[in-house]
């Protein structure tokens, strides 16, 4: 074997010739996710022999290209474990190639294995067939939590909005209540002040306006009647209600 050559693998799948597709193998391709669900990965594998130690690649390991088949399929399992079904399918490829070579190359050096890992592709990621089925709806019902969660972030955010906008409005109105109650008890203080100051300077002519405008309170809403003092005659005093009811009449 020529050092300088470039040496795939292929785990998972087997080529059948350009115009025959390719063949899977179950045994080394389907793999559980960390979500606990089943995919199917086929890889394929680039490695070889490192130019400053082709001696560790003669003697250090029996069956080199054994030994790098079954230390690719260990370091895949090993990262699609750590990754959910979805990402590997859809977005997490390229992570996860690297992340295989990372693990791969520190596993034979470990060994002292003589071989580089130039490149670690990963071909169509997919959901076996047998339970492509349950594993779409497992998505879907998740698809249906997130909206879920979505729209109560939403009404909790909305409620929590007017929660606020009530309080503020509340707040004001508190204060507007404050304000007002104290700007009237002011102009009642200023009144009483007013009313002082005259009662000091004029007591007869103050206590007079005090009485007549209490009166005039008490007897606004009052029926009244007028009694003459010492009037003598049929009638002595003046109905003023009954009056007041045949004028309304």
């Amino acid at each position: 074997m020529r050092v300088t050559a470039k040496n795939p693998e292929e785990l998972g799948y087997r080529s059948a010739g350009e115009n025959s597709g390719r063949r899977d193998v179950p045994d080394e391709s389907l793999m559980l996710t960390a979500d606990e669900n089943i995919v199917s990965v086929g890889f394929n594998v680039t490695w070889a022999i490192k130019t400053s130690e082709p001696q560790n690649y003669l003697f250090n390991v029996a069956a080199v290209r054994d030994t790098i088949r079954a230390v690719a399929e260990s370091a895949m399992r090993e990262v699609v474990g750590r990754n959910r079904a979805e990402d590997i399918i859809t977005k997490g490829q390229a992570i996860l190639q690297a992340d295989v070579v990372k693990i791969m190359q520190g596993t034979l050096d470990s060994y002292g294995a003589g071989v580089q890992i130039t490149n670690v592709t990963i071909s169509r990621p997919e959901v076996p067939a047998p339970v492509r089925e349950a594993f779409n709806e497992v998505q879907q019902a998740a698809q249906d939590a997130q909206t879920f969660q979505n729209q109560a972030q939403r009404d909790a955010n909305q409620l929590l909005a007017d929660a606020r906008a009530d309080a503020v409005q509340q707040i004001q109105e508190a204060e507007a209540y404050a304000e007002r109650v104290v700007v009237e008890a002011k102009g009642e203080a200023a009144r009483f002040l007013s009313i002082y100051n005259e009662y000091r300077l004029a007591k007869d002519v103050t206590q007079q306006r005090l009485y007549l405008e209490t009166m005039e309170r008490v007897l606004s809403n009052s029926d009244k009647i007028i009694l003459q003092s010492g009037a003598s005659g049929v009638v002595p005093y003046l109905p003023l209600p009954a009056f007041k009811k045949s004028g309304d009449n």
